[in-house]
């Protein structure tokens, strides 16, 4: 089964190359963040909707325009990328999947998409050399694909680093079936606990490294705006958090890797994240965590490898229900890990019988579908923000 796939790799551009990718990232975000600018005002002042062919018209008269001549030193495919990404951003806003379009800032990720038409690849040599440049770029090979790519986008994360990514579409081999199931109960404590009792540890990544990090962002406070000093300390910052965030992300392919390989079937609460993280008390946790994350991996390796992922719903009261007799109790604090049934007298520890009855639940949900509570339905004033209440 042919999936698109995409490939990232550490770039090492030569200054030449770095200065071309500089103007086309500067232009990329100019263009990006005029469009928007536009689309906002003339739905705001005039109440009249611009589509992207409207926007790709007016950019090839800001380009013939005096004070914006220079958006012609760069290819033009980057440019109309730009304004592909926010019409998508738009109808994500549109249909609910995302919040509404910001501006794109110089301190932020740099990115610039290019199509088929403005890259060389060389499939035998492995050699991709962009529009505007006329040397192949230094890619450092960690692992190799199949197939031509059809688009390559070229990134610039706020520690500096390069990276070039290659959206491919290839053959991607099913795993084979394997005879196991298993419940995710998700948490801070214990990134995940799974119904065979076992618990996956949070490594907090960012508790460990939140001293060097704190002293980072002290000593950016203290730089006068403006100054080379105060970029300095913002690469050092910017670093820091690139570290945590490659620690996170590669716990999490390892973890996920892992459950998909093991079970044939996977069972997960699809929580509400984004109203979990309003919580000031645990926010910080919550993000360290990465829930939206593990979830988001799981789906689509799921798809890729054959294995079926089951989200049950969020008002399932999975830690308060004995996963022996079914008794729902009315009730149940966090700091509360273990408890006794009143019903059938056993024991629970919370995170592996919440494990146990996602599970349960989860077969039953992809089997016939399942009530929201034990013969309750969920009632209508119930807001999403007060449901998920994340176990410690």
């Amino acid at each position: 089964m042919k999936q698109k796939r995409a490939y990232r790799y550490r770039l090492s551009p030569t200054s030449e190359q770095a200065t071309v990718l500089a103007r086309t990232f500067g232009s990329a975000r100019f263009v990006y963040n005029w469009a928007l600018r536009l689309r906002t005002d003339a739905y705001y002042q005039r109440q009249e909707r611009i589509g992207y062919h409207d926007l790709s018209a007016a950019l090839t008269t800001l380009k013939q325009q005096p004070e914006t001549v220079w958006l012609n030193e760069v290819s033009s495919v980057p440019l109309q990328q730009a304004l592909r990404h926010l019409d998508k951003a738009f109808r994500n806003f549109f249909e609910g999947r995302a919040t509404y379009p910001t501006f794109h800032k110089k301190h932020g990720r740099q990115a610039a998409t290019y199509a088929s038409s403005a890259f060389h690849w060389d499939a035998e040599t492995r050699a991709l050399t962009l529009a505007k440049m006329d040397a192949p770029l230094a890619i450092h090979w960690s692992r190799f694909f199949t197939g031509a790519p059809t688009t390559v986008t070229i990134s610039q994360d706020p520690a500096g680093r390069y990276f070039v990514s290659f959206l491919v579409e290839e053959e991607v081999a099913r795993l084979p079936v394997v005879n196991a199931l298993v419940g995710v109960d998700i948490g801070v404590q214990d990134v995940a606990v799974l119904s065979t009792g076992e618990k996956i540890a949070n490594p907090r990544h960012l508790a460990r490294s939140e001293r060097r990090l704190k002293h980072a962002q002290r000593t950016l406070a203290r730089k006068q705006k403006g100054s080379k000093n105060r970029e300095k300390a913002r690469l050092k910052v910017a670093r820091e958090h690139a570290r945590i965030a490659d620690q996170r992300r590669d716990g999490l392919h390892k973890l996920t890797t892992r459950l998909i390989r093991e079970n044939q079937t996977v069972c997960v609460e699809s929580l509400a994240v984004k109203n979990l993280a309003r919580q000031h008390t645990l926010a910080k946790a919550i993000s360290d965590v990465g829930w939206g994350e593990l979830v988001r991996q799981l789906e689509y390796k799921a798809e890729w490898y054959g294995r079926t992922l089951v989200k049950i719903d969020r008002w399932y009261p999975s830690s308060k229900r004995c996963s022996s007799c079914g008794h729902v109790r009315d009730s149940l604090p966090l700091d509360v890990r273990q408890w006794t049934c009143p019903e059938c007298g056993v024991r629970h520890d919370r995170d592996i019988n919440a494990a146990k009855n996602i599970l349960a639940v989860g077969l039953t949900v992809n089997a016939c579908g399942e009530a929201v509570r034990p013969g309750r339905a969920m009632p209508n004033s119930a807001r999403p923000g007060e449901a998920g209440i994340p176990r410690l």
